[in-house]
């Protein structure tokens, strides 16, 4: 102890970690009352890291485990240790910033203030905050978090151990996105007066408009849009009130034109996440999972550096932290694999458990089936999916894409939009507005005056995930709960509620008042979606799926997310993610 605290600085008053700081506990139990060393305290020089992680190179103790994660685990040589004796310090060997993804880790890993977050920076002291366990929504992973907060604000970010899922990790996005929960917000009913500003008004009013503007248009002209952040129960109640006027077009953003939702190991990652690790080759199709989903890009990477797995890729040209054989950019590549053509169909006959990745990036391809099938000659010919093994999966993006297909949010015709005359947008910010015609009313429900809001003639304020409970299902299936961690914000309500509300305003009442009865409602549909923590597996394999005609396309596959850090509302509000797009994409 006495070594250890030789070179420390007694800055505990004002450092972030007093509370939470190995090396306090440690001095605490097993420390001497006074020290013994009279001679000067070396002092180091700070690392600019970038945004996120803040360092005071002084407290550092050696233990180099921030070397051994970013080795390890981030698999980026950025920090390592340079000098010796007692000039030991750790640092990037060229001025750089530390450009990872899960850069953020190293700073619960940091047993002592050495490195913590910046934006975090002197904000509050952990006895003061209250912690909520809930779900993260940025990505289809569902990695478990911990919200902590302080009265209405959302302070920090934290994850939870779930070896499962996301292991003790959380991606930058998740870990940095909160502060975008208190920007942009809307927090008043509104509703676009003659001359196009927004004027707030009751509920009350803004229900009444809504629900006469639905009832003069045709069944056939009302189309209702699901957000990529939607919780299961929202989605089956958007879906119910939709289907009582009388309109079957109702889907969730991401999931395409014509979302096949029938078969379920179509649109799920079937071998798990965790089960990835007995994967020995992996054929990545249209996909980069790891600006697609960090945590699952971590569990490959952990793969191939225990087993050697081999992995290939068919997309365009990315950045891997691990060894990855490019194969090719467009469905080419997968129709000579399929066919046997391909000098890799050697590598998938030989594995013993083949993994083949399809990025839901492909569902907005018009050829999606014919991509499928292809895919699913592959896993025939290659065994991949046997009784003990199923090695086909789908990478999804969205945390509310697998719920809204389990729960069967299928539009009736693939061109809807451009005929709809009431549209109802449940915080879908990310749909090709332009084709909807001039003349269509427009709804938009949602926590954050982003993109839809400025096509929108009425807005009804929704509450956020950090406010609510909600299930969400993740990629692989796996239904999971948030809880709400802070009060709403303003006059927003529950989505779900304010969906019952408008029904009953309409005159066609849902038959739910709390969320137990909306649960038992959706026990009919989807009786997945409340076995909590549980993966429940796709019942069907390919053998069911029907014979395709169609011919697949040349066009190159292309990537589905353009900028990690801003993918949804929430984090496209938010000020750090803006600064790490800025300064760590370098664009």
């Amino acid at each position: 102890m006495e070594f250890l605290l030789m070179n420390h600085p007694l800055d505990c008053p004002i450092c972030d970690q007093g509370g939470e700081c190995d090396l306090q506990d440690q001095s605490m139990a097993f420390g001497s009352d006074r020290g013994r060393f009279t001679e000067m305290k070396r002092s180091v020089v700070d690392k600019n890291l970038g945004p996120l992680v803040k360092t005071v190179m002084t407290r550092c103790i050696q233990c180099t485990r921030c070397v051994r994660f970013a080795t390890e685990v981030a698999g980026v040589q950025d920090l390592g240790m340079l000098g010796r004796g007692s000039g030991e310090e750790i640092g990037t060997y060229v001025e750089k910033l530390m450009t990872s993804e899960l850069s953020g880790n190293v700073i619960d890993i940091c047993p002592v203030g050495a490195l913590t977050s910046k934006p975090f920076a002197f904000k509050a002291r952990n006895w003061e905050l209250k912690g909520t366990e809930t779900i993260d929504v940025t990505d289809a992973v569902g990695s478990n978090i911990r919200i902590d907060s302080r009265g209405p604000e959302v302070m920090r970010i934290l994850p939870r151990l779930n070896e499962d899922i996301n292991e003790e990790w959380i991606s930058d996005k998740t870990r940095f996105c909160y502060d975008g929960l208190k920007r942009q917000r809307l927090n008043d009913p509104m509703i676009r007066d003659a001359n196009g500003r927004f004027k707030a008004v009751s509920w009350r009013d803004a229900l009444a408009v809504v629900a006469e503007v639905a009832l003069q248009v045709k069944p056939e002209e009302i189309v209702g849009i699901a957000g990529k952040l939607s919780d299961a129960e929202s989605m089956m109640a958007l879906k119910d009130l939709l289907n009582n006027m009388g309109s079957n077009n109702v889907w969730c953003e991401g999931t395409g034109t014509g979302p096949n939702a029938d078969l379920r190991y179509r649109y799920l990652m079937n071998s798990s996440i965790a089960g990835l690790e007995k994967a020995d080759v992996f054929l990545l199709v249209g996909t980069q999972p790891r600006v697609e989903a960090a945590m699952v890009n971590a569990r490959i990477r952990k793969t191939v550096r225990a087993s050697n797995a081999k992995v290939a890729y068919i997309g365009p040209p990315t950045e891997f932290n691990y060894d990855c054989q490019h194969l090719g950019t467009g469905p080419q590549t997968l129709i000579e694999i399929a066919e046997g053509r391909h000098s890799f169909c050697s590598a998938i006959s030989n594995a013993k458990n083949p993994a083949i990745i399809v990025g839901a990036g492909l569902f907005e391809r018009d050829d999606k089936d014919a991509i499928f099938a292809a895919v699913e000659a592959i896993a025939k010919n290659g065994n991949v999916i046997r009784p003990d093994w199923n090695g086909f999966n789908v990478l999804l993006l969205n945390a509310a894409q697998a719920a809204a297909l389990d729960l069967g949010l299928v539009p009736e015709s693939s061109n809807s939009i451009e005929s709809a005359k009431f549209l109802y947008l449940m915080g879908a910010d990310d749909v090709n507005l332009d084709k909807v015609p001039a003349d269509a009313f427009v709804v938009y429900q949602g926590h954050h005056g982003d993109q839809s809001v400025y096509r929108a003639n009425v807005i009804l304020p929704s509450a956020a995930f950090s406010e609510k409970e909600g299930t969400y299902e993740n990629t692989e299936g796996c239904s999971q709960q948030t809880l709400p961690a802070v009060p709403t914000v303003g006059d927003a309500r529950d989505d779900w509620k304010i969906i019952r509300a408008l029904s009953e305003v309409a005159g066609i009442r849902l038959p739910y008042d709390t969320l137990g009865a909306i649960r038992s409602r959706m026990r009919t549909v989807a009786p997945n979606l409340l076995n909590t923590d549980e993966i429940e597996p796709a019942a069907f394999g390919p053998s069911l799926s029907p014979d395709c005609s169609q011919k697949i396309s040349s066009t190159p596959f292309k990537a589905a997310v353009e900028n990690f850090y801003m993918t949804d509302s929430i984090t496209r509000a938010s000020k750090i993610m803006a600064q790490c797009s800025a300064m760590l994409l370098k664009k």
